[in-house]
């Protein structure tokens, strides 16, 4: 019989040093952290935001990472529902494993790097990059759309924040209605085509890949990929209110929800990698508007960024071997 063992695969130029730098972005903005939040519990007082983060248990504390993990898994299911109406005929494990594997990559300017996922597909399916570049449009379109509308409606029967979180919501689904409709998004491209007169050959790849984001358009895959999403964000704002609620905070649901979403938008909306600083900023800003004590806002911040943003890089970062060892097995 012949040998049909898969020759090793040589690492792309340049990947060590990627590697070496990515590790380093990261373990710096975990210092970064871990330097602000000293800051600010030393500036609240030690004695009190150690209390508040005391009352939490080792089980509360698992409960709030299995809420976490649930919004994962619900996207990840998503992901692959998307990803099976593109034609792609994956496994879901693969699907799940491919999603949270990019979470590795949240550090990245931009999220960009969790473009890692597309080179997973490409390699274990045989397809052309170019073919599954809405996947992830798509897949950020319906995190958009769900935020919004979740946030809406919390915002409809909680009124926290006040006015301000309802811009934000619109403008989540806003983007969310022009990216899922080619139509619309193929006239802003060529219109912004029409006013540059540049870079015909970046726009001739934007209107490729809006006019392919139609498949996504019909109400028997929009609905019940919005439906999946608005439920795992959720999951996160009832997470942010238990905890609360273990900590003797006076607050609601809808409040905590609104909270929760809001702070991830506008930690988004500064562009820096995981919404660092501004996520944070956010949330203990709009806990103390709503009278929750600021040792207990801190306390709560600190918590929940580490059972959602940190969990996740954790996540990846445990899943991202796997995905790649699969994948090249598959392209051998």
């Amino acid at each position: 019989m012949a040998d049909v063992t898969p020759s090793p695969v040589a690492p792309p130029a340049g990947a060590p040093r990627r590697f070496w730098r990515d590790r380093a972005v990261l373990y710096g903005l975990l210092a970064l952290f871990a330097v602000g939040l000293a800051g600010l519990i030393s500036a609240t007082g030690w004695e009190e935001t150690w209390a508040e983060l005391k009352k939490i248990t080792a089980l509360q504390f698992i409960g709030l990472l299995s809420l976490s993990l649930i919004n994962y898994l619900i996207r990840g299911a998503r992901w692959h529902l998307l990803s099976r109406e593109l034609g792609l005929r994956l496994a879901l494990r693969h699907s799940v494993l491919h999603f949270v594997g990019g979470f590795a990559m949240t550090i990245t300017p931009g999220r960009i790097g969790e473009l890692v996922r597309l080179r997973w597909i490409t390699r274990m399916s045989g397809w052309r990059v170019e073919r599954i570049t809405p996947l992830p449009l798509a897949d950020r379109a319906f995190d958009m759309a769900a935020m919004g509308c979740v946030l809406g409606g919390a915002v409809f029967l909680s009124q926290a924040g006040g006015i301000s979180a309802i811009p934000v919501a619109a403008l989540a689904v806003g983007t969310a209605i022009i990216v899922t409709r080619p139509t619309l998004l193929v006239k802003l491209v060529e219109g912004a085509f029409a006013l540059l007169r540049r870079f015909p050959r970046p726009f001739a790849r934007l209107r490729q890949a809006a006019r392919s984001m139609g498949v996504f358009s019909p109400l028997r895959v929009s609905g019940p990929a919005l439906v999946l999403s608005c439920i795992g964000w959720i999951a996160e704002g009832i997470a942010l209110f238990l905890l609360l609620q273990w900590m003797g905070a006076d607050i609601t649901l809808a409040t905590a929800t609104t909270i929760f979403l809001f702070s991830t938008l506008a930690g988004g909306l500064t562009g820096a990698p995981g919404g660092l600083g501004g996520a944070e900023a956010a949330m203990m800003v709009l806990l103390t508007m709503n009278g929750v004590e600021l040792s207990q806002a801190l306390a709560a911040t600190t918590v929940i960024r580490i059972t959602t943003l940190w969990y996740a890089i954790g996540l990846g970062m445990l899943a991202f071997p796997v995905a790649e060892t699969l994948s090249r097995k598959a392209r051998t």
